[in-house]
């Protein structure tokens, strides 16, 4: 990891941050937790029990009824980040290529990746 992307990240940490507008630290502990617990969580308790969320699950459900998120400020914050790209400079996608069968999504029209 280069110098840029902790300094990147701490960037948009900010930046996110900002955007939760009402219950803003209970929301983005919440945040933090969702994306840094190891597998599945079950509920919202479980949830609340990760080190990263460090108020009671009291603050994770008052996080979640009465929070707000500014969503334009967001979509702003995720526009203006940095594009990651390799040592040659390519730009690296992740695609989702799993064979579940999807025939309801509503972008598939009955279209799979797999044979039945």
């Amino acid at each position: 990891m280069g110098v840029a992307e902790p300094a990147a990240l701490a960037e948009f940490r900010r930046r996110f941050y900002n955007c939760c507008t009402l219950r803003g630290d209970a929301l983005f502990e919440l945040t933090d937790a969702v994306l840094c617990v190891d597998g599945p969580v079950g509920s919202l308790v479980e949830l609340s029990l990760a080190a990263e969320h460090r108020r009671g699950h009291g603050a994770l459900y008052d996080g979640l009824s009465a929070g707000r998120i500014d969503t334009a400020r967001l979509r702003r914050s995720l526009a203006d980040l940095p594009i990651p790209r390799d040592e040659q400079g390519r730009i690296t996608l992740a695609v989702d290529v799993s064979p579940w069968l999807r025939p309801d999504a509503p972008t598939s029209g009955g279209r799979l990746f797999c044979h039945c």
